[in-house]
């Protein structure tokens, strides 16, 4: 035990020296978190609209403020054609057309019915589908009022739905966002700075020293990722504090199990990134095999698009994305308020992870040495 916290004592010393690493340990989690939680959204709160208006009538006014009244959309401006409003989408200018064709007015009080063209960009099918959606629900409520205006009272629905959103009430898209940000962020942390550790030694020349020293591969081992696994304990820690003050992030289950959850996590990463600095000959190398891994695990993890929408080879890779589970229970932890009997089936799959990266880790070292 004594070696271990010379060890430790030498790492820190070692990790507090380099200049480079400071701001990548405590400035740029923060600054991630920053960016991340306001950027990494799929709500749509900037439509850019142009107008046709074809008719120019009181009604094709009042549907207009429909869409102006809304704080989704901005209307553009009012194009005299459609080939004029479909150039603005075709620079990028619009995301939406609307058209009113001529005589609108006129067929809604005789014939009792009319058509609106609508036009959505769909270079990005996910924007579009809420385009659509946000724009049917107006369009809804216009028709709505038009059918009011019409019987002199509101027409009774033989079916009144009431909605009840759980555990996210306000529909912020930074509440669901935010824990798999955290996650990243720790994981950049431990996976980067364990990744460039052993192989740091090589290239300094040091690492032959420690191999004649009678130091044993598990005090080595423990010497070099207990320090990256307190600096990711404590970036969580001040993660959700900050989380909570800055976005008001709910956390309603146990602090205790997330950061137990989180130990477990950090095990496994730091494991693998261990792995590769005993394969990489220079930091170059272990660099560009981290980056590798990374951008896999987080694209694949569920941070961005659900797990359970992906194809059937992707969700069966996920079955070694450590990511994927960690990110699943912190969600259902903080948000839902799971327990350890909920998320049993994710951490038993991460500690089973973390043993196989750490004796693969010890293993690979034994070559080294």
């Amino acid at each position: 035990m004594r070696t271990i916290i010379f060890l430790l004592q030498k790492e820190f010393i070692q990790i507090f020296r380099n200049r480079t690493m400071l701001p990548i340990i405590f400035v740029m989690p923060l600054v991630q978190l920053l960016i991340l939680a306001y950027a990494t959204t799929f709500d749509l709160k900037n439509i850019n609209t142009v107008v046709v208006d074809h008719d120019r009538s009181v009604s094709s006014r009042e549907m207009i403020r429909k869409f102006e009244g809304s704080s989704f959309y901005t209307l553009r401006s009012y194009a005299d054609s459609y080939q004029q409003a479909e150039q603005m989408v075709e620079k990028g200018l619009a995301d939406l057309i609307i058209e009113i064709p001529p005589n609108f007015e006129k067929e809604l009080n005789n014939e009792k019915r009319a058509e609106v063209g609508l036009v959505i960009n769909a270079i990005n099918s996910s924007s579009a589908g809420l385009i659509n959606a946000y724009t049917s629900a107006i369009l809804k409520d216009y028709n709505l009022a038009l059918v009011t205006s019409h019987m002199g009272r509101r027409p009774v629905m033989p079916i009144d739905v009431t909605y009840s959103y759980w555990y996210n009430p306000g529909l912020d898209y930074k509440t669901y966002m935010v824990p798999g940000i955290l996650v990243l962020l720790v994981t950049i942390v431990g996976f980067f700075l364990s990744g460039m550790n052993v192989v740091r030694e090589k290239e300094t020349g040091t690492i032959e020293q420690l191999n004649v020293t009678p130091i044993r591969k598990y005090q080595f081992i423990a010497g070099k990722l207990l320090p990256f696994w307190i600096i990711a304990m404590f970036e969580l820690a001040f993660g959700l504090l900050f989380a909570r003050l800055i976005f008001d992030l709910p956390i309603v289950g146990s602090l205790w199990l997330i950061f137990g959850v989180a130990s477990v996590f950090m095990l496994a990463i730091l494991g693998l990134g261990l792995i590769i600095s005993t394969l990489s000959d220079t930091m170059q190398q272990s660099m560009f095999l981290t980056w590798f891994f990374m951008v896999v695990f987080i694209l694949m993890s569920g941070f961005f698009t659900a797990i359970e929408s992906m194809p059937e080879w992707a969700q069966a890779i996920n079955v070694i994305n450590p990511l994927a589970y960690f990110i699943r229970i912190i969600r259902m932890v903080t948000l839902k308020g799971s327990g350890l009997a909920d998320i049993l089936q994710p951490v038993a799959a991460l500690a089973i992870f973390g043993v196989i990266t750490l004796s693969l880790a010890v293993w690979r070292y034994r070559k080294v040495a």
